[in-house]
């Protein structure tokens, strides 16, 4: 039976690149987990095994390094955009190029003032601890004419103590789950949102910033809203950040249900007013949507395990 090619792409992933930037005594780190994705004149090194069109991917990962110092690391979205134009550019059997990016977030140490007087408490600026929780992701897709820029995070973890209820739910012969009027809610925010900047026409949003003030109204908008559901505190973040971000047209959240369930203290003679709880790791409920700009086509894959 004939057998025909199909999507096909090649590249080296996890590229893991530091760069240290040295702006005298105070130093800067960018600290990246690069996968680059390559498609498009590739039929024949499947066919017969033919490399002429093959840039081999030793040349992808000696690439990355080398932009990282070439073109320094500003942000994830550009360093992407960087690589992302080059591989198309500068290949002509290459038509589209995947980048992938996790960046991984590092805040200064401060020193105590014990030992100032060896170096100076206000001195101490090469010193990092790795900072918060999540992981900071973006996926640049370049076709040599437009662009699509996804960014988002990944193992950020939530906690509302109180405001959250859960009750009017549906019941059948096998419910067992009591109805709560005062819970706790929390989650693991997987979210990814998209960018509606697609041409080198456009003006190019400010990455840094975007990413913190999506991450804020996110934030905010978990801790504002007095919670019925997850279902409906991961609408109101995803609308804060539609509402708010004009740069961004459809968020999608994976947000996993970190499940509080209180302790019966009865057996020991210990009335439990909401103040002891049990922390259930699994099963858990999965809540999963997307929230788009009016108007707008929903292009986030539905899976988000492989962006």
């Amino acid at each position: 039976m004939p057998t025909i090619l199909g999507q096909n792409q090649y590249g080296k992933a996890e590229n893991r690149v530091v760069k240290i930037t040295r702006d005298g005594a105070t130093h800067h780190i960018k600290d990246l987990n690069v996968s680059v994705a390559l498609s498009g004149d590739m039929d024949e090194v499947h066919y017969s095994g033919s490399n002429a069109n093959v840039l081999p991917t030793d040349t992808t990962k000696n690439t990355v390094y080398a932009f990282a110092k070439e073109h320094g690391i500003e942000s994830a979205e550009q360093f992407g955009i960087h690589l992302a134009r080059h591989f198309v550019t500068s290949q002509e059997p290459i038509r589209t190029a995947r980048i992938r990016i996790e960046e991984y977030a590092w805040e200064r140490i401060a020193a105590s003032d014990a030992n100032s007087q060896f170096i100076g408490a206000d001195e101490v600026k090469h010193s990092f601890v790795r900072k918060g929780q999540e992981t900071r992701l973006t996926q640049i897709t370049y076709d040599g004419s437009s662009w699509e820029v996804v960014s988002g995070l990944k193992d950020l973890v939530v906690m509302n103590s109180t405001n959250s209820e859960f009750w009017g739910y549906v019941k059948d012969k096998y419910t067992t789950l009591q109805e709560a009027y005062d819970r706790i809610l929390a989650t693991q925010v997987s979210a990814r949102w998209r960018f509606n900047w697609t041409d080198d026409e456009q003006r190019m949003p400010n990455w840094e910033k975007s990413y913190e003030q999506t991450k804020k109204h996110m934030l905010q908008a978990f801790a504002e809203t007095y919670s019925l559901s997850l279902q409906q505190t991961l609408y109101q973040m995803g609308s804060r950040i539609i509402n708010n971000r004009s740069e961004i047209d459809e968020v999608r959240f994976s947000l996993p249900n970190k499940h509080h369930f209180l302790v019966d203290l009865e057996p020991f003679g210990l009335k439990n007013d909401n103040e002891v709880y049990f922390a259930a790791d699994r099963p858990y409920g999965l809540i999963e949507a997307t929230i788009l700009r009016d108007g707008c086509e929903p292009r986030i894959p539905v899976d988000l395990t492989n962006l």
